[in-house]
């Protein structure tokens, strides 16, 4: 059944006696879906006249992990549309705030941002990427509104303290910096989620004002709301802070249905801040995105809300390496995904604007139910325009939301974007529906459970069109000599976990560009991790069989390292799947295995003649099948055996913090590994089988029996049987999707990566292959589904 057009409706509503504005809403469903009635009706009355606060913005977090690191590195057209999704109004995510990392050289959750001084009284106004991320947001949206936190600092401050006048007069090196790029920050936090200090407060915007940034606002503690309690009692602190900004006020996670601050918070008169939340994939977690935006202001009286983080522009065996307003993890490819977060959030982005102000009488609950879903309603400066955005996430039945406008705001057309939530279909995000002609000043709109709305007076809003190739593989062999310019300081593909490698000019006598350790002394901390040292990963989780060579510069006495088959790492750096190769400038070496508690095991180790320190030795580290082989300047040191890790990226390292150098950085392919066998469930008994040969057959669990039916040979990713490669059907990325056989392609969706629990990682969706259910029944198909190591997802390879 097709939509009926407009003058067929007119007339149906002249003859049911009905008003156009009735139905002149969302597409009808069709008889075959025919909806129910509506279980409720919530009457908001938009009364342009009733008080309301502020609105500060909807933003993200660039930082807090080197989440934006790999961003930079994408290549063009790829890396604008990613940016335009980001910031281009009318376009994505659209967003209004961006808070952007202040680097101290220290892993502050996903990995470590260089800072600005590495050494007191060295300024490098140039290091790391949130400066180019900050001038690609201004130059998409000049109005966007800039703040700054910090995570950790060099060591050299304060003696170790960060709460010092060291810290201050670093901050203020920092703006001037910004003042460089052409960037005024307007807002200023302290530690990020390490408590307050009044004092440090209070002198900080004492120094502000005197530097000539008295306009910066001062935000404080990006914590709890314990800092409120404090200003309450303080007054001399209280003046100090300009904002009180705190993280997750919805809990930790979970779906954030309830939002509260407290009432001393309320009381200040300060505007206050959700300025830290999210957490969440960017797709599964857009639900909880789209209650906290709007129950942050209903609940707590919240006026800005920043996502954690921007992007996921990070590796994907990070922790947190999906969570974001969109997934882009494949520079060398250009593939990214643009996450349903990103709709969600230009459900307010797009039809507001920072200085507009909420209208408290229009927002709620619908039929006053926290599970029906809420609603907020903002007007803009002009005193006409508004938008209501409205979510209903937890609701079970249609509902019906009645309109009367009203104290001079427009009574003309209103436009009406929806969002199904539920849907994994992109199709159904971000959709213009049917424009609502008001009679008389009011309208009326069906809400379907699962979506959010907006409905607006304003126009301009849009849905970008641009879309990524297809994922594939970094292809060995790869080489860097750190000549070529990079993106940022960064070389290409490395993103560091703790310390600041940085692209300097050679020591040694040795001409042209070569990668530096900057960090000189161990940083003022966030993370916690037993294992404090610099290092730096690259490349491609799926390369199994290789050698990673560098030329090294020991500029003190120590150890270097090459890593290979990095794979997982634990949360906020603890921990870290891989193979290490370490060599001292005394001559000593060791092969260790490290796990994802930074547990490490001595593989092999030895000595060789003393290496020294101020000239150039090439370390070389091959990884084939079960043997890992350590080499210097070409002669073989030793070997171990061990079968813990399969595949994984490469990386450099120095085993504290010193200033070493690497150049002329190579890897090259080893010897491609075949295992021919069974491929064994983690449920007791059961296989993996494919019931026939031809393309199309579905993959099933069976009992092991050792027929030809579960014959399969594994080769560096790819599983075959008879000839065709285990796929996931359409290239399809969603939860349940079928595995099945097909003509081999060589396609990411025939690319398992091994996982340490024994789980296989579809490359192309980042599920894992999955018996559903957990059934132990022969004949189960298996699909792909949300990686969470449970047996029915665990594997063992041939």
């Amino acid at each position: 059944m097709t939509r009926a057009p407009v003058r067929v409706r007119r007339t149906l509503a002249a003859l049911l006696g009905l008003s156009l504005s009735v139905l002149s809403g969302l597409a009808a469903p069709t008889a075959a879906q025919a909806a129910p009635p509506p279980s409720s009706t919530t009457s908001i009355t938009v009364n342009g006249t009733k008080p309301g606060l502020t609105f500060d913005g909807v933003g993200a977090i660039s930082g807090g992990g080197g989440n934006s690191r790999l961003l930079a590195d994408y290549p063009e057209p790829q890396r604008s549309e990613l940016l335009d999704y980001l910031y281009k109004p009318g376009y994505g995510a659209s967003l209004q705030l961006l808070k952007l990392e202040i680097g101290g050289d220290t892993n502050s959750t996903d990995g470590a941002e260089p800072s600005h001084m590495h050494t007191a009284g060295t300024v490098d106004c140039d290091q790391g990427y949130e400066w180019w991320m900050a001038e690609q947001a201004k130059a998409r949206n000049p109005q966007i509104r800039l703040a700054a936190l910090s995570w950790g600092a060099p060591g050299w401050i304060g003696g170790g303290n960060f709460w010092s006048q060291d810290t201050i007069d670093y901050l203020m090196s920092w703006m001037d910096c910004a003042d460089q790029h052409g960037l005024t920050i307007d807002y200023l936090g302290g530690w990020n989620e390490r408590g307050y200090d009044k004092t440090w407060y209070r002198n900080l915007k004492t120094t502000l004002t005197a530097r000539g940034y008295g306009a910066t606002k001062v935000v404080a503690a990006d914590s709890d709301w314990g800092v409120a309690d404090a200003m309450a009692q303080d007054q001399a602190f209280k003046d100090a802070v300009d904002v009180v900004g705190v993280h997750y006020p919805c809990g930790y996670l979970g779906a954030y249905t309830d939002c509260p601050s407290t009432t001393t918070a309320q009381r200040l008169g300060k505007p206050l801040w959700a300025s830290e939340n999210g957490s969440q994939d960017a797709h599964t977690g857009a639900a909880a995105v789209a209650r906290s935006v709007n129950r942050g202001y209903l609940d707590g009286r919240m006026t800005a809300y920043f996502n954690w983080p921007v992007i996921a522009a990070l590796y994907p065996n990070l922790f947190f390496s999906t969570d974001g307003m969109s997934v882009a993890n494949q520079p060398w490819s250009g593939n990214y995904s643009i996450g349903k977060t990103t709709w969600v959030t230009a459900h307010t982005t797009q039809f507001t604007r920072p200085g507009w102000h909420y209208i408290d009488s229009a927002g709620g609950y619908l039929g006053g139910k926290r599970a029906n879903g809420s609603y907020v309603t903002l007007k803009s400066t002009n005193n006409t325009d508004y938008s209501t955005v409205i979510e209903t996430m937890d609701a079970t039945a249609v509902q019906t939301a009645s309109f009367a406008i009203t104290g001079g705001l427009s009574t003309g057309q209103v436009h009406v974007w929806d969002t199904d939530v539920r849907s994994d279909d992109t199709s159904r995000w971000f959709v213009r529906q049917q424009d609502i002609i008001p009679s008389g000043g009011k309208y009326t709109l069906t809400l379907q459970p699962g979506h959010v709305y907006t409905v607006t007076t304003t126009t301009g809003q849009g849905k970008g069109t641009a879309t990524a190739p297809a994922r594939r593989a970094l292809g060995l062999p790869y080489a860097d000599n750190f000549e070529t310019p990079a993106a940022t300081t960064s070389p290409k593909y490395f993103t560091d976990m703790n310390g600041a490698f940085q692209t300097v000019s050679c020591g040694g006598g040795r001409a042209g560009t070569c990668l530096r350790q900057m960090a000189p002394m161990s940083p003022i901390r966030w993370t916690d991790e037993p294992y404090n040292a610099p290092y730096t990963i690259m490349g491609d989780g799926t390369w199994s069989n290789y050698t990673v060579k560098v030329e090294t510069l020991f500029e003190q006495s120590g150890s270097v390292e090459l890593l290979g088959r990095v794979n997982q790492q634990g949360r906020n750096n603890n921990g870290l799947n891989a193979y290490h190769l370490r060599v001292s400038d005394t001559g000593a070496w060791s092969i260790d295995k490290s796990d994802i508690h930074w547990n490490f095991t001595t593989l092999a180790s030895g000595t060789t003649g003393a290496l020294g320190t101020g000239s150039w030795h090439t370390v070389a580290f091959t990884l084939e099948g079960s043997t890992l082989t350590a080499a210097v300047d070409g002669v073989t040191l030793g070997s171990a055996t061990d079968f813990g890790y399969t595949n994984g990226q490469a990386g450099l390292g120095v085993t504290g913090y010193r200033t070493d150098q690497f150049d002329d950085f190579a890897l090259t392919p080893g010897t491609v590994t075949t295992h021919q066998g069974p491929v064994t469930s983690g449920l007791t008994g059961k296989c993996a089988e494919a019931p026939g040969d031809a393309g199309g057959t579905p993959v099933r669990l069976w009992d092991c029996d050792g027929g030809s039916t579960q014959a399969w040979t594994w080769s560096n990713g790819t599983l075959t049987h008879h000839g065709k490669c285990m796929d996931v059907a359409g290239q399809g990325t969603a939860d349940g999707t079928a595995v099945i056989l097909w003509d081999c392609t060589g396609g990411a969706n025939q690319q398992w990566e091994p996982q340490p629990d024994g789980s296989l990682k579809g490359f192309q969706s980042g599920r894992c292959l999955d018996v559903p259910g957990g059934t132990t029944a022969n004949g189960t198909e298996l699909v792909i589904w949300d990686c969470n190591g449970g047996a029915n997802q665990r594997w063992t390879l041939p």
